[in-house]
């Protein structure tokens, strides 16, 4: 008898002592269409298939909706998951919901676009900064260091890119002949900023250049020079690598894509939240890098993996 009850109570010490469930690890992104996004998504389910972690992945349908996320991130706190990966739609707004999560065990990992205060577990990102002071120079170069240029924003309050505009900015300073002429908003929407594009060439018809700063500005500045016949004329740097933007550079619409790795962000992030939960050490900034990438090098195996991370995901 004594010595069923001590296989009995080993037993019980073994299913106590070893996990019963998978981590629960949700994923907000700013929102679940974009392709930058999807990507994020890719890395960080490859991450949750490697670790035993279940992903739980849901975002806004615009990355306007800074109301709609902060409820998105609120419900997942309601439902315990055991970290969560987000990516904020605004920098501000969205600091009280984390510090919920915070105060409640559940570690916060954020990525591509920073909050303000950062008081995420890690933050793992492109340095924007840097990301759009290349930018500035690749324009810069490309319109012989001297006319005037514009810039396509997304949405106000979004740290990636405000970040990405002052790069920029700091970085034309070197080039005293290059003026910006315009910032205007996409609004996160091709068709806006298609219209703000069109306002843009309308207002400065000697325009020489456009900064587009995310896969959707892009989008909307390369379909007004393809119908307006200006590719090549006026020459459209802009940031991220979506299949459409790919083809606008292959088309000779865009000269330049600063393309980041969201791939990677999301792998990290899964990655880094799970050892959080473990307890292990981790990071506090990790970047995650730009490339610019045009006709020239487009063929190179390495510009090949970074532009189509999710063939070698599987």
């Amino acid at each position: 008898m004594r010595g069923v009850l001590a296989i009995g109570l080993a037993w019980l010490w073994l299913m106590a002592s070893s996990p019963t469930k998978p981590y629960r690890i949700a994923v907000v992104p700013m929102t679940n269409s974009h392709a930058f996004f999807l990507t994020i998504k890719a890395g960080a389910e490859k991450a949750g298939k490697e670790l035993g972690a279940q992903i739980l992945w849901r975002g806004p349908n615009d990355e306007t909706d800074v109301a709609g996320q902060i409820a998105i991130v609120e419900n997942f706190i309601a439902q315990r998951v055991d970290a969560i990966v987000l990516a904020p739609c605004e920098r501000k707004a969205l600091v009280p919901v984390v510090q919920k999560a915070q105060r409640q065990g559940i570690p916060v990992i954020v990525v591509d676009s920073a909050l303000e205060p950062n008081i995420a577990d890690a933050f793992i990102a492109t340095d924007n900064f840097k990301g759009g002071q290349i930018a500035g120079e690749v324009l810069a170069e490309l319109i012989g260091k001297a006319g005037k240029v514009g810039i396509v924003q997304a949405i106000p309050g979004a740290a990636s890119v405000q970040e990405r505009e002052r790069g920029f900015r700091a970085a034309l300073k070197k080039f005293p002949k290059v003026r910006i002429a315009s910032v205007l908003y996409g609004q996160s929407s091709v068709a806006t900023a298609m219209q703000a594009t069109e306002n843009m060439l309308t207002a400065h018809p000697d325009l020489k250049g456009i900064f587009a700063v995310n896969e959707i500005s892009g989008v909307g500045a390369a379909q007004v020079l393809r119908i307006r016949k200006l590719a090549g004329k006026v020459k459209l740097v802009a940031f991220d690598a979506s299949d459409t933007e790919i083809k606008a550079l292959q088309d000779g619409i865009i000269q330049a894509l600063i393309v980041q790795n969201p791939f990677r962000m999301g792998y990290e992030g899964v990655r880094y939240a799970v050892m959080k939960l473990q307890g292990k050490p981790i990071p506090k900034r990790v970047d995650t890098g730009v490339t610019v990438v045009t006709k020239r090098n487009f063929s190179e195996p390495v510009i090949q993996r970074l532009l189509f991370p999710l063939k070698g995901s599987e």
